[in-house]
């Protein structure tokens, strides 16, 4: 089993930084993609903030370029979402994702429990 913790959502003005982070643990045998989501308020769907494949590449939502920064540290099976220049619209519970091979060598996707991200204007 595997269990990702996240830390550092809050309450921020518009304009404001907050830095998440998600750390993996369990019976990891190597991970390849983590990334994080978002679910808007009132939103049922959750949407792509950003993504680190294990090659070291990243994507970004077209909303969030230039301003969120993802990284990871892959000797801590940790991921991190630096947020600047934040707005209104980024309000939402942010998720994060890892796709884990474990121990087993069985692979699986899995999600965090989700921190609240609020932006004030």
């Amino acid at each position: 089993q595997v269990q990702l913790v996240e830390s550092g959502g809050g309450l921020v003005q518009a304009g404001g930084s907050l830095r998440l982070s998600c750390a993996a643990s369990g019976s990891i045998f190597s991970i390849n993609a983590m990334g994080w989501y978002r679910q808007a308020p009132g939103e049922k769907q959750r949407e792509l903030v950003a993504l680190a494949p294990s090659n070291s590449n990243t994507n970004y939502a077209d909303s969030v370029k230039g301003r969120f920064t993802i990284s990871r540290d892959n000797a801590k099976n940790t991921v991190y979402l630096q947020m600047n220049s934040l707005k209104p619209e980024d309000t939402g519970v942010y998720y994060c994702t890892a796709d884990v091979k474990m121990i087993s060598r069985s692979q699986f996707v899995y999600w965090g429990q989700g921190t609240q991200v609020t932006v004030s204007s």
